[in-house]
């Protein structure tokens, strides 16, 4: 008896993982995007995975097909839109992108620990720069639901951070559905001082008038904010403050950590960077459930630790209204996004929709 397409499927990955798990890091992640595109343009990336069954949902007045995505860092130049998409995500985020292009940190500054499902980084918001970006997504063909992810060069000081916020803002603008504000990523020295109550003020409240500026030219596009799952309880406290005040329109959480107590004792956890993947799961969530404690009409997206269907229901649970992959991308492969689907589904027999 022949095996079933999705089995097939599977082992095809495994057997890819295993090969490009030889490699430096960095490296597999370039090849693997390449092959992606490959059978892309071969008119077979299609079947790397089974299409999606829709299940529709509503967050920040957009309409996703369903309501798991793929987080940013894994395309940060917009390269690779169209192979992604057909791997069956609900929306695709892009970047980070800076105003100017960068190199990033030096090499090597990714690592995997697959003993823990897990990656880390420090990669430093290494990209080509926004003219780059816009210029790939002019070629694409992708017509779903694409956020932008944007965040300052590493030489502008925190000072001037909403020079680069804003410029982004301002170039990304008509090519995305929603923009993020990337603040929270632990690899460029000093950023997540942004984070602080009395920053984020002010940058907040001039991104936000730079908002509606743009709207009034033309299409709103909603301005979501991506944080830290290291915040503690008065960091949560003063950065839901300042999204009441400025009326922001969706909450990204989380991104990678610092905290390696999960991970202690294992190759490359003293690596310096953020950390991603199973060991952050229970962190991310804990920061999910307490932002949506304090902004229970805000809509979440729920990121970090996603390596299973169970795990998507678990930040359905803790308020998130979506969900974005990555890391468990990298271990569990395509079928990881129908299996999400699939449980978000059980849990509650539709998508939520806007409230």
């Amino acid at each position: 008896m022949s095996k079933p397409a999705s089995a097939n499927r599977t082992g095809a990955y495994a057997l890819a993982r295993g090969l490009l798990f030889r490699l430096d890091a960095e490296r597999a992640h370039a090849l693997g995007l390449g092959a992606l595109d490959t059978l892309q343009r071969l008119h077979l990336a299609r079947w790397l995975t089974r299409a999606p069954v829709a299940l529709p949902v509503r967050a920040f007045g957009l309409d996703f097909p369903n309501p798991v995505g793929l987080a940013a860092g894994l395309d940060k130049n917009g390269a690779h839109v169209d192979g992604l998409a057909a791997l069956g995500f609900g929306f695709i985020e892009v970047g980070t992108v800076t105003p100017r292009p960068q190199p990033g940190n030096p090499r090597p500054r990714l690592f995997r620990l697959p003993q823990h499902a897990a990656i880390i980084n420090r990669m430093g918001f290494n990209n080509d720069g926004v003219e780059a970006l816009l210029r790939n997504l002019d070629r694409t063909r992708y017509r779903g639901v694409l956020g932008i992810n944007i965040g300052k060069n590493k030489d502008t000081p925190n000072a001037r951070a909403v020079d680069d916020y804003r410029l982004c803002l301002r170039r990304v603008h008509d090519h995305a559905s929603y923009i993020v504000v990337n603040i929270s990523s632990p690899n460029t020295q000093g950023l997540r001082e942004l984070q602080e109550q009395a920053a984020l003020d002010g940058l907040l409240g001039a991104l936000r008038e730079t908002q509606e500026q743009l709207a009034a030219q033309g299409t709103r596009r909603p301005l979501l904010l991506k944080i830290a799952p290291d915040l503690d309880e008065r960091g949560m406290d003063g950065i839901a403050a300042v999204l009441q005040r400025h009326g922001i329109d969706g909450l990204i959480c989380t991104n990678t950590t610092l905290d390696r107590a999960a991970v202690a004792g294992a190759a490359h956890a003293q690596e310096s960077g953020g950390l991603s993947g199973r060991p952050m799961r229970t962190r991310a969530t804990v920061v999910l459930q307490g932002m949506h404690a304090r902004l229970p009409d805000l809509p979440l997206v729920g990121v970090g630790g996603i390596g299973c269907g169970e795990d998507a229901r678990e930040k359905l649970q803790a308020g998130a209204r979506l969900v974005q992959l990555y890391t468990g991308l990298i271990y569990r492969g395509p079928a990881l996004v129908n299996e999400c689907i699939e449980a978000l589904r059980s849990e509650t027999g539709h998508a939520p929709g806007d409230h």
